[in-house]
């Protein structure tokens, strides 16, 4: 069998149709820290939060522990886990791996393979995905742990290894969301499902592929349509934080007016004291780089001499 055909029939739990991703999230987020240190491990009690909270946002909805795929996905060939006595796993128990020091790591077989063949994470990560998540979540469940997935699929650029090049903070979102108290930026919308924040997202005001930094300043929470809208360059941010929307954009539905025509002037909402406003430097960028055209005065803006509309004589 070969790795492809082992990581899609990882063995799960199972009871009706009850979902449990617990081993895909372990198995794409070690990947995702295999891409940014192949020699790396990772300890059960430095990242037990991190991948808690991957399972309250993308596992079932009943409550659940990360110890579980911890120890059990080393019964499919793709995972090791050594304690600070030596190789092997103490079990399942949150205590015990907390207790013994556990950490884990891709298989030393997988590890090789994926030495061997620059394609192999990018395909691997694509079966995990596809198999075991809709489209919509797959770009932020690369974001949440850390895989740049362009580069899973291309491979490292030649002469190169992966770790040379940059790697996205998976703590960024996290960050952004916090500073601006989870709540949209532009429209306040502050949606919670279970106790984790839905359809919001961490934002890069200067985008990441073009040297935008992971940092509060170069960020906004923005619900998923503002995100979008900001990256198309709809929605833009002025210099006094005040949001720009592009005269190019055309919507006659009261959805449109309401979502976007009406947010024209008005400010941003955060982020909370002591954390930085998006810096000057970004939102230039932005401006340059992504903004479509001039922007709309707000409504209730009289209109200057020039701007008053003159009946056409004939």
């Amino acid at each position: 069998m070969d790795w492809l055909d082992r990581v899609a029939q990882l063995r799960q739990w199972k009871n009706n149709d009850v979902r449990a991703p617990h081993k895909p999230l372990l198995l794409l987020y070690a990947l995702g820290s295999y891409q940014q240190d192949a020699d790396g491990e990772l300890r059960f009690s430095a990242v037990e939060d991190e991948l808690k909270r991957l399972l309250v946002e993308y596992g079932p909805s009943h409550a659940t522990t990360p110890a579980y795929p911890f120890h059990h996905l080393v019964s499919d060939g793709v995972w090791e886990v050594r304690t600070d006595q030596g190789p092997g796993s103490p079990g399942s128990g949150v205590r015990v791996l907390r207790s013994s020091g556990a950490a884990g790591r891709l298989a030393p077989g997988l590890r090789a393979a994926l030495a061997r063949d620059s394609s192999l994470l990018g395909r691997l990560v694509r079966v995990l995905l596809d198999t075991h998540f809709p489209p919509s979540l797959h770009m932020d469940l690369c974001e949440a742990v850390g895989l740049d997935l362009e580069l899973a699929e291309i491979g490292p650029v030649s002469g190169t290894g992966a770790t040379a090049r940059r790697q996205r903070d998976r703590r960024m979102r996290e960050l952004i969301l916090t500073a601006y108290e989870f709540q949209c930026a532009f429209c306040g919308y502050d949606g919670v499902l279970g106790g984790s924040a839905v359809g919001l997202e961490a934002a890069h005001v200067r985008w990441w592929s073009h040297a935008g930094p992971d940092a509060v300043d170069n960020g906004l929470c923005l619900c998923s349509l503002h995100h979008k809208l900001f990256d198309k360059g709809v929605l833009g941010l002025g210099d006094d934080h005040r949001i720009l929307v592009s005269q190019g954009f055309v919507g006659r539905s009261e959805a449109s007016r309401q979502h976007v025509l009406a947010l024209a002037g008005r400010p941003v909402i955060g982020p909370q004291p002591g954390n930085a406003p998006v810096a000057q430097r970004h939102r230039e960028w932005h401006a340059r780089q992504v903004f479509h055209g001039a922007p709309r005065k707000p409504a209730g803006t009289p209109c200057t001499p020039r701007e008053v509309s003159r009946p056409t004589h004939r």
